[in-house]
């Protein structure tokens, strides 16, 4: 289970520039989501280069629907990892906020 995680939170091998520099804004928006971090604005996607938007937001979205896996969010919270509310309009949603708490609680134990 922890390797499943960790597949899912740093299954990107490309950087974000180097992905930006393909142009694979669906990879982008793939590494933003399943690392849980909040979709970017097309403002913040021009800022990296000529961003095709529709490809990154369904990127993103396959990313969230993998990174809020409530099976996980415990060992998210314990590694330290932030929670960014990604999943909050999630069905599993609030399991995966109470899971991730739990797991932040004790790492900042």
């Amino acid at each position: 289970m922890l390797l499943v995680s960790a597949t899912f939170l740093f299954g990107c091998s490309s950087s974000v520039e180097e992905l930006v520099r393909s142009g694979d804004w669906y990879q982008v928006g793939y590494h933003d989501g399943v690392t849980g971090h909040s979709s970017r604005s097309i403002k913040e996607l021009n800022t990296l280069g000529q961003a095709n938007s529709g490809d990154y937001d369904r990127g993103y979205l396959q990313g969230v629907n993998e990174y809020c896996n409530p099976n996980f969010a415990y060992q998210i919270g314990l590694s330290g990892n932030y929670y960014e509310g990604v999943c909050e309009s999630l069905p599993d949603g609030q399991k995966f906020r109470m899971e991730w708490q739990r797991g932040w609680n004790e790492y900042s134990r």
